[in-house]
């Protein structure tokens, strides 16, 4: 018997080996034949080496069908960015409220950005500056090119004047006044616009004009990205000023004299164009060609779009189709949804090294944890998926004390955090001291002791 039962194992064993062989051809067997191998080594007293080896030769060829061609079956990807016509070289559209990229075409190349510049030097003028300030105006104001108020060394403005002359006529001497007011001079002036932009976490925004006509010197050339720009457009929309400013139809205004006098119109005719149509700024240089940013507001959702170099003349329309198909996209896509998982149930967690609650010596110690409920509205497309990921102990370590952190729940959309909340103890948990063995043991002698007595008594 015995030896009956070496010689089958030997006749296994050299099958195995056989079908070793043969599964290393296939391409994709290797794991699959190490788990298989395993099971058969474990399995011999409960299942035939034929039965085993049958069932890895048919699982090796299901590989090897799956291999014909080659190649291997990419993943199903969810909606990829669909290829909008744009006549900009360089666009993005963003979510105003989280900075979030929908979509983009070369949204990172730095290029000229040409009078769209003046938005950051309107908000660093509103947040540095009082509108009732007196702005006296310098030969170097006075000398710019146009398009230009036509200011001159003896006049004197309201800065809250030249702020509406900036946005609404783009002019080139007002934007000069005002960064000299702000700052002393224009190089001081864009220090200070480079590090609001380093702020807003711009990335490859660099100012030297406070109105945007092209230049370069020895750090660089003035201008930024169409991502960097909507960033900037989505700080200036928190400012309510600023969006006083540029949403007016028209404005006059006088020199503080009085001796001169003003009326400015809004070249923005997006305003014009789609509902809800909040802000925006156009450019032009030779450089940068025709630029906009631009935002709209509705159904609780706000949009950015930036476009740099979108056509030259004859094609100042280019930006406002460019714009508009950007608009619409987000508007139909992406909708605003409260990602937040309300019915999600946790066991209480055990604490070790816990005080019983009931005074017994061996009692579990557990407390119950808290999440804070909250909406977490998101701005996102149908197919898109958010993860959320819960990051709570099995078990905590006395003392515990109601309301600490134990944790933490982020949610991700895509490969971005959009939110972190706090994982609390619902109650707290004292720690097990000595003191508490010593009281537990004093309180079993004498609960004994009175027992005695009353024993004794009884008797």
């Amino acid at each position: 018997m015995m030896g009956f039962l070496k010689a089958h194992n030997i006749q296994y064993e050299k099958k195995i080996q056989r079908e070793q062989k043969r599964i290393k051809s296939g391409k994709k067997a290797g794991f699959k034949l190490g788990i298989l191998l395993f099971v058969l080594s474990m399995a011999r007293e409960f299942v035939t080496p034929e039965a085993i080896l049958i069932r890895a030769s048919e699982s090796l060829e299901e590989d090897l069908q799956e291999d014909a061609s080659g190649q291997e079956t990419a993943p199903a990807q969810a909606d990829a960015q669909p290829d909008i016509a744009l006549y900009a070289k360089s666009a993005v559209l963003m979510d105003a409220e989280s900075g979030r990229v929908l979509y983009e075409k070369d949204g990172t190349q730095h290029m000229p950005n040409a009078s769209t510049t003046k938005i950051m030097t309107c908000i660093l003028a509103l947040e540095l500056g009082n509108l009732e300030d007196e702005v006296k105006v310098s030969s170097y104001a006075a000398s710019m090119p146009k398009v230009r108020l036509g200011m001159s060394t003896q006049d004197t403005f309201r800065l809250k004047d030249l702020l509406y002359s900036l946005m609404l006529e783009s002019h080139n001497d007002s934007a000069v006044a005002i960064a000299e007011h702000i700052a002393g001079n224009v190089e001081q002036f864009a220090e200070k616009m480079n590090q609001k932009a380093k702020e807003l976490g711009c990335k490859d925004t660099y100012f030297i004009t406070p109105n945007g006509l092209d230049a370069q010197n020895e750090a660089g050339v003035h201008g930024t990205t169409a991502e960097d720009l909507a960033k900037i457009m989505s700080y200036c929309l928190k400012n309510e000023a600023f969006l006083e400013i540029t949403r007016t139809p028209s404005y006059q205004f006088a020199n503080l004299a009085g001796t001169k006098t003003f009326s400015c119109n809004n070249h923005n005719a997006f305003l014009q164009m789609m509902e809800g149509a909040l802000s925006g700024k156009t450019g032009f240089t030779g450089n940068a060609g025709y630029c906009y940013v631009g935002a709209l507001r509705r159904d609780g959702r706000t949009f950015v779009v930036a476009l740099l170099a979108c056509g030259w003349p004859n094609n100042k329309g280019y930006k406002w189709a460019d714009t508009q198909a950007l608009m619409s996209y987000g508007l139909e896509r992406y909708q605003n949804v409260d990602v937040y998982e309300y019915d999600r149930e946790f066991s209480p967690l055990t604490v070790e090294d816990a005080q019983p609650e009931n005074g017994r010596l061996y009692q579990e110690v557990k407390v119950p944890i808290e999440i804070a409920e909250e909406k977490l509205v998101v701005l996102k497309r149908q197919d898109e998926e958010i993860k959320v990921i819960y990051d709570i102990p099995n078990t905590l370590e006395a003392p515990v004390k109601k309301g600490q952190k134990i944790g933490s729940v982020r949610y991700y959309l895509g490969e971005k955090q959009i939110a972190e909340l706090p994982v609390c103890a619902g109650k707290s948990a004292k720690k097990l001291q000595p003191s508490w063995y010593r009281d537990y043991l004093l309180k079993l002698f004498f609960m004994n002791k009175e027992f005695y007595f009353q024993q004794s008594e009884q008797m």
